[in-house]
């Protein structure tokens, strides 16, 4: 277990992304946990500065795409050229060619871009006339989206919203810690002056000891539990799925693996659950009537499930 450089790791993400520590955790989190990332929030909070001090922290190509009602598929995926040398087609990349990705407002193209990033997400590949093109590791999605304004917007379907290991929201900072960033912004401590701290021919090594992190049958149980306990809720419209599931285990795992540990405590399962399942669910008409929410729901989800003895 590299220690030493998941600390390193940490340490420069809070340094440069001040004061939303637990924020800059589960985007480690699910980097190793090989997710992706949904960031919802107003402008201005920090969301490119976080994926930028990222990639520049572990030596990752860094791409962004700022989305708009006419971005094209083509414009994500690639497309086919034909060079009049050779009298060929040949695939010129688009901009999803990078390992860390900033989809930026990605809620404000056309649902057929949207789906245009589904299977770069799904399995690290883009198929273009017919031909698929493997997508460089590590790679990450890290997308925005703002929750405040809705015109010109397209809300992501379900299957889309499945595919983000965790959505996140930053919030604005302290007090105190807004402070420390404008005596940063004064000292001209910026994020294009971030040095790598790893390679990124590392992480996927890192990725790989976090699937070697032991979960224990008690675990597993108190996982499919919290599961359980999401389609038994009649609050929501549907339960959890499988991938959902899936993703809550390896999030789980990398949560472990970057306190230290190489197993999985059930403390790890809850830090991690609702940031993991909240976007998935949907309260059916009646709950938003009574002004529920799913985080609140899901809280007490994790207050019921049945935490193991051999934890």
């Amino acid at each position: 277990m590299e220690k030493e450089k998941i600390e390193a790791l940490k340490k420069q993400l809070h340094e440069y992304f001040v004061g939303k520590e637990s924020v800059a955790e589960n985007v480690l989190i699910c980097l190793l946990g090989g997710g992706h990332v949904l960031m919802e929030d107003v402008p201005g909070v920090g969301k490119t500065t976080l994926a930028r001090v990222l990639s520049s922290s572990i030596e990752c190509d860094f791409g962004r795409i700022q989305f708009t009602p006419d971005t094209l598929p083509s414009d994500v995926t690639g497309s086919s050229v034909y060079n009049m040398k050779t009298g060929e087609f040949v695939y010129r990349e688009g901009a999803v060619m990078h390992q860390i990705i900033l989809a930026d407002e990605i809620n404000r193209c056309a649902p057929r871009t949207q789906a245009s990033l589904l299977e770069a997400m799904a399995e690290a590949q883009v198929s273009v006339d017919g031909k698929t093109y493997p997508l460089p590791d590590p790679f990450m999605v890290i997308a925005t989206q703002n929750p405040v304004e809705f015109l010109g917007t397209y809300p992501l379907p379900e299957a889309q919203m499945d595919r983000f290991m965790m959505r996140l929201s930053i919030g604005y900072p302290e007090e105190d810690e807004e402070i420390r960033l404008a005596k940063n912004f004064l000292a001209g401590k910026t994020a294009a002056e971030v040095k790598s701290v790893c390679k990124a021919s590392e992480i996927p090594a890192m990725k790989k000891e976090v699937e070697d992190i032991h979960l224990s049958d008690g675990v597993i149980s108190y996982i499919r539990d919290i599961i359980r306990l999401t389609r038994e809720e009649k609050s929501f419209v549907s339960g959890a799925s499988p991938r959902a599931m899936l993703a809550l285990i390896r999030a789980s795992q990398a949560k472990a693996y970057l306190s230290g540990r190489d197993f999985v405590k059930p403390d790890d399962v809850k830090a991690v659950t609702v940031n993991v399942l909240h976007h998935r669910l949907s309260l059916t008409p009646e709950a938003k009537i009574r002004k529920e929410e799913n985080d609140k729901i899901l809280g007490r989800i994790i207050l019921e499930a049945k935490i193991p003895i051999d934890s």
